[in-house]
């Protein structure tokens, strides 16, 4: 049986000594994942128009943008994505005061 006062004032970890290590990194530790934080390919089978779900994606047209692909439910859908103009929809509306209030 041993003695529950042995341990008393001892150190078991001194956790502010400057070579402490928490612990040694596993093998599958050595490199940080990118499948966490980097993706190689994102699907997308919402169609960015109509917002709609696409349920089974076999035959509906698609785009492919760098490592995105998405899915349209029409031709007609694609193509208004791809006409959409890359800067802002609509003009925005002018601030003749200079008060600085956002324009937006």
């Amino acid at each position: 049986m041993s003695n529950p006062d042995q341990n008393v004032g001892t150190t078991i970890h001194d956790f502010n000594a400057i070579n402490f290590v928490g612990a040694e990194n596993l093998p599958r530790e050595g490199m940080q994942s990118r499948r966490l934080h980097e993706p190689e390919q994102l699907i997308s089978s919402i169609d960015p128009i109509t917002g709609r779900d696409i349920d089974d994606l076999a035959g509906h047209p698609y785009l492919v943008d760098g490592n995105i692909t998405m899915y349209f439910e029409t031709e007609a859908t694609r193509q208004a994505y791809i006409d959409e103009p890359t800067d802002h929809p609509f003009p925005l509306v002018d601030n003749p005061y200079d008060e600085g209030i956002d324009e937006g």
